[in-house]
């Protein structure tokens, strides 16, 4: 039988009034005359459930419908409101409208909470989203953008507040709030629309698309700054008409000692929060717990200073999005309870409140389109102005212009919250978020536009192309690494390389320091003597480095980190990274490698299995004799290694490998995606240390089952794989032989340290197939596995 397929808006017909029967028809008669609340208890609850049903299921359905056709889907949340208000559900139906969004005030303080909640949650994701980093890198002409784009559209908006007519601002009251208001609705950007297009026009890691990103970011910002200052001055006395300098200086100097405290000592506080709750607690989602705590407690001090709870919120959000141990699975966490709940609930409640019959006046009608050309006017005229300044190109003037005319979700916040306030009359409010919403949905298709536009140059283009390989890539997905090793000489390189891996990308990193067997004490000690010279040297020669460019990624530890000789390893490691990533352009600035160690107290291996359940996405193991003479691993690598479940790493030989410009890595392939996650391990180590790496094709079996263009292929994608990184890379393809005997054949020509992609087979034992067996078995030097 045939699937029987309903359309949306008939099936939302058929839901409204299935509630409405289901609430009660005698409520929605009483409603429906009186257009007050529900009287009975239970009533209320029901009305509110079926309010969220609709918002949620109306916004959602608007919003797939916006995004397939090229516009944001958070409009179509912001639609469903308007459709579910007065504008249209209660200009064909005002008696159910009514029942179901009563005016009692009762009633709508419960959705009110629920709304002024998604604000807070919206701030705070925004401020995740804030990547202080590309604003420190966009230079002068970010910086001018943002000003001009910010002071003319401001200044538009405020003599259109005190000198347009009185139809905007109803009877009574003075002009200073609603002119403040209605120029900071008109200057702020949304950088949340303004990054989907340009990122969904690959213009993220263009020089125009950083500076459109950077300038939204800095205007977003400034925005919230602004508003906060304005809530001082202005305070509960919305229909002031002046300003005190008294008030003015106490505003002004709270939201300056609040920044001051947000980047320095709560910076810090927040960083420690959220790793010590990481790190401790073992119950369910803690770190979202500490977040959302982080979050209401800035706001709680900002509204303490009488700035409102918005500068707060939006703060948490940017040092929340700064801290190291945030991984992507956390952020998903919040971001979909923010985007599938709080998001429909406030835009769907900042759509209510909008009545677009008052458009039917033609006086107001007109008043709307003047509001619309000046904010489109201003905000182009700024943004053109301050490209010009920042000795841009027209075609990008015009591009910047188009970009920064979305204003979306901040506007409309903006505008809610002075109309809460009684800035802003009903008129004006609803004005504003016609203006918003018609801006905002031409932003899109100008953009593109203007985007299309503008050739490409070559430097862009190589960008480009290193951004789609790094989107294949295994090593820019991981967020958080842990080392398992001792202090041997295979310990000790294992956290170099460890901390060569983490400091690229600013990878946090958790140490769990081991024992070194007894048998293997006397060779470790030998050996330590002359990997400590050889350190020595190495550090001499990351410091000059480091004068040079002025960048640092030390490991943030104390006393007993700095005494231990496995944390200075990992540092090194992480510092020669560092600077090697600092000078590649198509890679943001790494943050510096946070390190935590840990001591056992239990086993070894149920230390790893407690800690893996923090989250981490790769994990080092480097000990001192980790293979037996048969190729297999000893029990303790095992244990250690059942413990974690994800990617994982095992240093083993006898000898510690010298990285250097004079030394090469040696790196099996033959086709499987294993042995290109390792030769992009082989890749970024070599990176930090200058070696150059040799890959060789060999059969994944006894090599008779072969096709050349497919050999030539996988050599082809590894070589534009080295070639991003920066390494001198050479390929060769074994003749058709058993795999471990030409990779051995091949590695005693003279390697540094072999790098193996590996599969882990079932099993109780650590077993990575005959091939890596053999080889590990026979080759006495360094060899690096990865089994993912």
């Amino acid at each position: 039988m045939a699937a029987i397929r309903i359309p949306w808006p008939a099936g939302l017909f058929c839901l409204v009034l299935l509630l409405t029967l289901f609430l009660g028809p005698e409520h929605a008669a009483a409603q429906g005359a009186a257009g007050n609340g529900a009287s009975a208890s239970g009533s209320a609850e029901g009305i509110l459930v079926a309010q969220l049903l609709l918002l949620l299921v109306v916004g959602r359905a608007l919003g797939e419908g916006m995004q397939r056709i090229g516009q944001p889907a958070l409009m179509g949340t912001l639609l469903a409101g308007i459709v579910l208000g007065p504008s249209l559900f209660g200009w064909i139906w005002p008696e159910a409208q009514h029942f179901l969004f009563p005016k009692d005030e009762k009633q709508k303080a419960m959705l009110d909470g629920l709304s002024q909640t998604g604000i807070l949650m919206l701030l705070l994701l925004t401020g995740m989203e804030t990547d202080l980093r590309l604003v420190r890198k966009s230079g002068f002409a970010a910086l001018a953008i943002a000003f001009c784009g910010i002071a003319f559209p401001f200044t538009c908006g405020v003599l259109l507040g005190w000198f347009g007519p009185q139809a905007l601002f109803g009877q009574g009251g003075g002009r200073l709030a609603p002119a403040l208001f209605l120029g900071t609705a008109l200057s702020i950007s949304s950088i949340k629309i303004v990054a989907m297009v340009v990122r969904e026009m690959n213009f993220m890691r263009r020089n125009l698309g950083q500076t459109i990103v950077a300038t939204a970011i800095m205007e977003d910002t400034a925005g919230w700054v602004i508003i906060a200052v304005i809530f001082g001055i202005t305070g509960a006395k919305a229909g002031g008409s002046g300003i005190h300098p008294l008030d003015l200086a106490k505003t002004a100097g709270g939201v300056a000692l609040f920044l001051l405290f947000c980047f320095t000592a709560g910076r810090w506080l927040v960083f420690t929060s959220i790793r010590w709750v990481n790190d401790t607690f073992r119950s369910d989602f803690p770190v979202v717990t500490v977040i959302l705590a982080i979050m209401l407690g800035l706001a709680g001090i900002t509204q303490f200073l009488g700035v409102r709870t918005v500068l707060g919120a939006f703060m948490a959000g940017v040092l929340v999005g700064q801290s190291p141990i945030l991984t992507g699975h956390i952020q998903q966490q919040l971001r979909g309870m923010i985007t599938a709940f709080f998001m429909p609930v406030f835009f769907g409640m900042s759509g209510l409140s909008a009545d677009l019959t008052i458009l039917r006046d033609g006086q107001l009608a007109l008043l709307t389109a003047v509001l619309i050309a000046i904010a489109s006017i201003g905000k182009f005229a700024g943004a053109f102005a301050g490209a010009t300044l920042g000795r841009l190109g027209w075609r990008e003037g015009v591009a910047l212009g188009c970009a920064m005319n979305a204003r979306g979700s901040t506007e409309v916040i903006v505008a809610s919250i002075g109309l809460s306030m009684g800035a802003l009359t009903q008129n004006l409010y609803t004005m504003i978020v016609t203006m918003a919403v018609l801006t905002t949905m031409a932003m899109p298709p100008m953009l593109r536009a203007a985007l299309a536009r503008i050739p490409i140059s070559g430097d862009e283009e190589e960008r480009i192309r290193r951004e789609a390989l790094d989107q294949q890539g295994f090593l820019p997905r991981l967020e958080r690494l842990l080392l398992a090793a001792d202090d041997s000489a295979i310990g000790r390189m294992a956290a170099r390389l460890a901390g060569l891996l983490a400091g690229a990308h600013g990878m946090p990193v958790t140490l769990i320091r081991l024992e070194a067997d007894m048998h293997d004490a006397g060779h470790a000690d030998t050996e330590r003597q002359s990997h400590e010279k050889h350190a020595e040297r190495s550090e001499a020669r990351d410091t000059a480095q480091k004068e040079m460019t002025g960048a640092e990624s030390r490991a943030e530890r104390g006393e007993e980190l700095e005494s231990d000789p496995l944390a200075r390893e990992v540092e090194r490691g992480a510092r020669r990274s560092a600077v090697k990533a600092l000078t590649d352009e198509a890679e943001p600035d790494p943050e510096r490698v946070h390190l935590t160690a840990r001591v056992p107290v239990d086993t070894p291996a149920e230390v790893v299995r407690d800690e893996a359940r923090k989250g981490y996405d790769l994990m080092v193991i480097g000990l001192a004799g980790s293979a037996g003479r048969d190729g297999g691993f000893t029990p303790k690598v095992t244990q250690l290694a059942a413990g974690f479940e994800g990617p994982l790493i095992v240093l083993g030989g006898k000898e510690p490998a010298r990285l250097g410009v004079h030394s090469r890595l040696l790196v099996p392939v033959n086709g499987t995606p294993q042995s290109r996650r390792a030769a992009e391990i082989a890749f970024a180590l070599a990176r930090g240390t200058g070696s150059g790496v040799h890959v060789l094709f060999v059969s994944p079996s006894d090599g008779r089952s072969r096709v050349r263009t497919r050999e030539e292929g996988v050599l082809k994608d590894l070589a534009d794989l080295g070639e991003r990184y920066e390494v001198h890379v050479t390929t060769h393809i074994s003749p058709r032989s058993a795999a471990a005997g030409e990779i051995l054949r091949e590695a005693r020509r003279g390697y540094a340290m072999i790098v193996m992609g590996v599969s882990a087979r079932p099993g109780r034992e650590l077993f990575f197939g005959n091939t890596a067996t053999k080889v590990l078995a026979e080759w006495k030097h360094a060899i690096l596995m990865l089994a993912s």
